[in-house]
């Protein structure tokens, strides 16, 4: 038990000081695009950007939970571009499931809301006769509504398309490591193919 807790522990450790680290960073960086820029638009394109990454991270979140394993194992045999790391994507399903909705989808909430207050600031600054309650209240319930809705529908297309959402996201981690030379998740047990329930 102790040891469970100590390992749960760990990891609460790494993925809140993982978030700390990419929320400020975030932070620092929409902030001074605002700040430096004190463009409307720019603000908002740098807005739907952040809210975007947080569905898509949703949806390979949900994608990698909800995928069965025994395709990736065929096309890994067949050398296919992408399938070691689905494979290992598969293998690592809790981890990237906990850093894609919990880190990264709480931080672009998080960066998405102080952003938001920015715009507000930008609009009041260019229009004085413009509320600021009504204005930030707007404001909230746009990106809640982009946000919820855009995870609403990524889920179902997760689940619906599992496979595929792994399968290219394997393509592109393969991508990056042969250009980095850095393997972005280590080599693990693969995971049991799931059982199809039969009546």
């Amino acid at each position: 038990m102790g040891n469970i807790n100590k390992g749960v522990l760990r990891q609460a450790i790494v993925i809140g000081s993982t978030s700390f680290v990419i929320a400020i960073g975030m932070s620092i960086g929409s902030g001074v695009v605002v700040d430096k820029f004190h463009n409307l638009v720019l603000a908002l394109i740098l807005l739907f950007a952040i809210i975007a990454v947080g569905i898509i991270f949703d949806i390979i979140g949900v994608a990698t939970t909800a995928a069965e394993a025994s395709p990736f194992h065929a096309k890994a045999s067949k050398k296919v571009k992408g399938s070691r790391q689905a494979n290992n994507l598969l293998a690592n399903a809790d981890k990237v499931a906990s850093f894609c909705n919990d880190v990264v989808g709480d931080i672009c909430g998080t960066v998405s809301g102080s952003l938001g207050t920015a715009i507000v600031f930008l609009i009041a600054a260019g229009r004085p006769g413009i509320d600021d309650t009504i204005a930030a209240t707007i404001m909230t319930g746009i990106i809640a509504g982009l946000t919820v809705g855009g995870k609403a529908a990524g889920k179902k297309m997760a689940l619906e398309q599992s496979e595929q959402v792994v399968f290219r996201v394997g393509q592109v981690l393969a991508w990056v490591e042969d250009l980095t030379g850095i393997e972005i998740l280590g080599s693990k047990k693969p995971r049991k193919v799931r059982e199809k329930v039969t009546k």
